[in-house]
């Protein structure tokens, strides 16, 4: 079986004032969102629950109604993989450690905070940030991402969506 997973971070609503219209358009057909913290407030996970069930994290800038809902990490079981969820996940001096530490059993681990896209393979553990829907900063455009999971050829890859 084939799982699509949408990945999402950093989205800090209502400072923007709502999700990209295409959001809705690249998770049109997923199983599962996963949001990396950040939201800033809990309508962004109605909003996404239209198109599927979130698992969602708390980010460092989130309004109280996230910190007192939301954990600061978790894990999800989709199909063979487990996926780690966390807003920050260390620096690139120390990432992969980090990733290792907090989440030793997971095939992916899920991040944001920096808003900067990346989808980097190391020693069997994936490491996936989306970038930020809502804030580009110094990328050339905002993005989300896409994580396939092919429990029969037991493989994952990510996908970086540019908006």
């Amino acid at each position: 079986m084939m799982h699509h997973i949408g990945v999402i971070s950093d989205t800090h609503i209502p400072q923007f004032k709502q999700l990209p219209e295409a959001v809705s358009a690249h998770f049109a057909e997923v199983e599962l969102i996963i949001h990396a913290g950040d939201l800033s407030r809990l309508s962004v996970i109605d909003e996404l629950e239209t198109l599927a069930p979130v698992m969602a994290v708390q980010g460092n800038i989130e309004y109280e109604e996230v910190v007192e809902k939301l954990p600061i990490k978790r894990e999800v079981v989709v199909g063979h993989c487990r996926i780690g969820i966390v807003h920050i996940l260390g620096d690139t001096h120390n990432r992969e450690r980090m990733a290792r530490q907090e989440f030793p059993n997971a095939r992916v681990v899920v991040y944001g905070h920096s808003h900067i896209p990346s989808n980097k393979e190391y020693n069997g553990q994936l490491l996936f940030n989306p970038g930020s829907a809502t804030d580009r900063r110094k990328q050339p455009r905002c993005s989300v991402g896409l994580l396939h999971v092919d429990d029969e050829e037991k493989k994952v890859w990510g996908e970086i969506i540019w908006l």
